[in-house]
């Protein structure tokens, strides 16, 4: 199991064809891009958390019944100076890298004072974003990557913080009707004042200016100011309904003044994150049209989350879905020195993902007595008026054990009743995927012994008439020497197998991706 995590990873940028086992849908046609860490050592210097690996693209393209797998390390900044040094010398944020030890001292001390108000890597390697026709390679930093989706070739990079002030981004942006994609991200350097930024790229830039970006016309939709100055709240997703943006304020928080001598001090800038569990955790509502935070104060217990999984409108109520945490030992799980630990059952997580439903009513009785619960809808879910005019929601338990929920897109910020996602047990790598009905709490799940799987995406079929008529495909590592890894296609309403695609390498444990329809891909040509 060491080498799911450790060990370097090969590239195979040229097509590899895959044998196809079972029978894929003829319609299945387009790319998977799937993106996470592939390369962990470099010379002789090694990243501490898995997290801070280089970037690592692999795809599977469907052509006519036939798979194609690539993969590709992504020509970040980060990944060339590395490289080309042969050491890591570009931090991340479990690994704090620093000064060539030959450079004089002069040398030195500048580049200590320059990390001050650091320069951020551009190793994305968390996700894959669209904005119009085009796709990046995204983090959590004001950087992002722009791709070749076919050939996994690196293109443009993209500094979000040249068109609007952030200094770190969520990797999980939204996409609306209109084709816009809808972002987040912390703005901590804008003359003292702490804010969460939501900002929009639109899908195409006007006729007479065909030459600029897109990111010329971004757009600030609302700001919403920190709680506190100095302690922002790190978040990695944010919610969506018809009308509002969902944006939730964490106990989990970064200390500024930490972050900005952590390079002096000789620390990570991880080790400024902190869990503060005495704390509340906040709900904001922005609404869309007006571009204001609703002003009614609702909070819950303090958690630690990563994942939204979707949110919708209900008479007068906002109903939003996440995977939550105890603690935040989920993210001290994966440094590299324990991570092979983490696969022994005797490492358990101290917390296990709890998907939680909160239901918040915005429209209630203002006279209503204090500590009476405001929640109209039938469901456990509780939201009780407090004595200074906040509400205090308790959410239903919906189930355990899942990670890295996906939904079918189309039902984004809409009711829905499917959520897949990746079943997660004792440890924080998931040996099953699942299928859970929100309304009849049936869970159905596919897995094999040695076989670990990725985040599932679903794909709705081309004469979708309900929510769950599509595909699931999700990549599948095996720490059985003599099984190859596979692609797996898993017919979404009942979970049974349609098909695997076999490739005979050594495939990398991602994070997140998207799969791109044949339609959606630009031609060789342009």
């Amino acid at each position: 199991m060491a080498t799911l995590f450790a060990r370097n990873k090969k590239e195979h940028p040229e097509p590899i064809k895959a044998e196809v086992r079972g029978q894929l849908p003829t319609w299945l046609q387009g790319v998977l891009i799937r993106n996470g860490p592939g390369m962990h050592t470099i010379g002789d210097t090694q990243y501490n958390h898995w997290f801070d690996g280089l970037a690592l693209l692999h795809s599977f393209t469907f052509k006519n019944g036939e798979v194609y797998y690539r993969s590709k390390y992504l020509r970040s900044d980060t990944y060339n100076h590395n490289i080309e040094a042969n050491r890591i010398v570009v931090s991340e944020f479990g690994t704090m890298a620093y000064p060539d030890p030959c450079k004089n001292i002069f040398a030195k001390a500048f580049s200590y004072l320059s990390h001050t108000i650091p320069e951020f890597t551009d190793n994305c390697l968390i996700n894959i974003m669209r904005t119009g026709d085009d796709f990046y390679a995204t983090s959590e930093t004001n950087f992002i990557r722009k791709i070749n989706p076919r050939t996994l070739e690196t293109l443009d990079k993209v500094d979000y913080s040249k068109y609007v002030a952030v200094n770190v981004t969520t990797s999980h942006p939204h996409y609306d009707s209109d084709g816009n994609t809808l972002n987040m991200g912390t703005s901590i350097v804008d003359k003292g004042r702490t804010k969460y930024i939501l900002f929009k790229i639109p899908p195409s830039v006007p006729e007479q200016e065909k030459k600029k970006s897109c990111f010329k016309h971004m757009e600030v939709v609302s700001s919403i100011p920190s709680r506190s100055l100095l302690h922002p709240s790190y978040y990695h997703s944010f919610g969506i309904t018809e009308n509002y943006i969902i944006f939730i304020e964490q106990p989990f928080r970064l200390d500024i003044v930490k972050m900005a001598t952590a390079y002096m001090r000789g620390v990570t800038w991880a080790s400024c994150l902190a869990y503060h569990k005495e704390d509340k955790t906040w709900f904001h509502f922005v609404d869309k049209q007006t571009k204001k935070e609703v002003s009614t104060k609702f909070y819950t217990d303090a958690m630690v989350f990563f994942h939204h999984v979707n949110a919708y409108e209900e008479d007068g109520h906002i109903i939003f879905d996440l995977i939550a945490y105890a603690d935040n030992s989920l993210y001290e799980m994966f440094y590299l020195k324990r991570i092979n630990t983490c696969l022994d059952e005797d490492n358990k997580l101290t917390s296990v993902p709890i998907c939680k439903r909160f239901v918040v009513p915005l429209q209630y009785d203002k006279d209503a007595e204090v500590g009476s619960n405001l929640v109209t809808l039938q469901t456990t879910a509780t939201a009780v008026k407090e004595k200074d005019g906040s509400i205090y929601c308790q959410p239903e338990i919906l189930c355990e054990g899942i990670e890295l929920p996906r939904i079918n897109y189309d039902y984004n910020g809409k009711k829905y009743k499917y959520i897949f996602a990746a079943k997660v047990q004792w440890s924080p790598v998931p040996a099953k995927v699942a299928k859970f009905n929100i309304q009849t709490k049936e869970m159905l799940q596919w897995g094999e012994d040695n076989c670990w799987p990725s985040e599932p995406i679903f794909i709705p079929s081309p004469d979708a008439k309900e929510e769950d008529d599509g595909i699931v495909l999700t990549c599948i590592l095996t720490s059985n020497p003599k099984e190859p890894p596979f692609l797996l296609v898993l017919d979404a309403k009942t979970f049974k197998e349609l098909g695997r695609a076999l490739v005979d390498i050594e495939m990398h444990l991602d994070l997140h991706g998207m799969f791109i329809p044949e339609k959606d891909l630009k031609t060789e040509a342009e």
